[in-house]
């Protein structure tokens, strides 16, 4: 049986999409904008710091136009080719958008490294100025984008943000402290900072998202739990080639064999109905394929056919439930 969670009325559901693209939108070309601002910024006032933002800025224009075809592609129905539609599109840019920002930090750290055994004069008030637009930037796009960040696609927007807004800050601090102690060091020291963490952000996105391509279980699912709850769902007699995966970052789905006694298929429905009830309620697992039997079974070459029958024995018989 395949269950799914009630579908939203359709106009809550566009109304929620339509904004959901205008946040990202608008957050495109905010951003943009600003990338040409900190570069023009950085090239002016030598400033590795705001160059480094610039970089990372860019990454963050091409995460959210990244998320932005994604969502546009996992808004779309399944169909007999994508028989679960474009739910991994989302996830798919996730870990582009991750993988691009790695290189960019160990960029950032190279260029910081090399600035600290050849300093560079800096202009710590232009550092200042355009860094402060950036704080009231990057913080309104993070509080948009956490508005209507329901998956790791839209997450990682959201974290690619919000984590601008903490390095743009911390260069407000590099500016202020350059100003004060006329130490040009501050600089690629703080910019060593900035891809530290742009790298811890990026690492947890693509942890997730290869997970996820891998159809490795799901965050925080056990499937020694699942197998012992659904065990003890009233007829069941044990639970055994149990897989469960992810569809994408908020969908997972469900497929295993159920021993049940020898009885009629129209009984075995509610049977189906309490697995499917705990699976939806306890684990959050909305698509099933469970497969009843009523005499243990082996697996042959990846298809499973009766011991049974592998030995002689009386044809098995399977009551597939969709």
């Amino acid at each position: 049986m395949h269950l799914h969670a009630e579908p939203a009325p359709s106009g809550a559901t566009n109304s929620g999409a339509n904004r959901t693209r205008s946040v990202l939108r608008f957050s495109m070309a905010v951003t943009l904008a600003y990338v040409l601002l900190t570069f023009a910024a950085g090239l002016r006032a030598h400033s590795l710091a705001l160059i480094s933002e610039s970089g990372h800025n860019a990454s963050d224009f091409l995460a959210l136009l990244l998320s932005f075809a994604a969502f546009h592609f996992q808004s779309r129905p399944a169909n007999d080719s994508k028989t679960f539609g474009y739910q991994r599109a989302g996830v798919l840019a996730a870990f582009l958008n991750a993988g691009t920002l790695i290189v960019i930090s160990l960029w950032i750290a190279v260029e910081a490294i090399h600035r600290l055994s050849a300093p560079v004069p800096v202009a710590p008030w232009p550092m200042m100025i355009v860094a402060a637009a950036g704080v009231a930037m990057n913080g309104l796009i993070a509080a948009l984008l956490w508005r209507v960040a329901r998956d790791v696609n839209l997450r990682s927007a959201f974290l690619h943000m919000a984590g601008d807004t903490l390095s743009t800050a911390a260069v407000i601090a590099g500016g202020a402290g350059i100003l004060l102690t006329g130490r040009s060091w501050i600089d690629p020291v703080l910019s060593l900072l900035i891809a530290a963490l742009i790298l811890w952000s990026s690492l947890g996105i693509l942890r997730e998202t290869f997970n996820i391509l891998l159809e490795g279980a799901p965050r925080g699912i056990s499937l020694d739990k699942i197998r012992s709850a659904m065990a003890e769902v009233e007829g069941v007699v044990n639970v055994h080639d149990l897989h469960v995966w992810s569809l994408g970052s908020d969908s997972s789905a469900l497929a295993c064999h159920v021993t049940i006694a020898d009885i009629l298929p129209s009984e075995s429905a509610c049977i189906l109905v309490r697995l499917n009830h705990l699976l939806k309620e306890h684990f959050h697992i909305g698509h099933t394929t469970i497969q009843f039997e009523h005499v243990n079974c082996g697996e042959l070459e990846g298809c499973v056919v009766p011991l049974e029958a592998m030995s002689g024995g009386q044809p098995h018989h399977h009551t597939h439930a969709h």
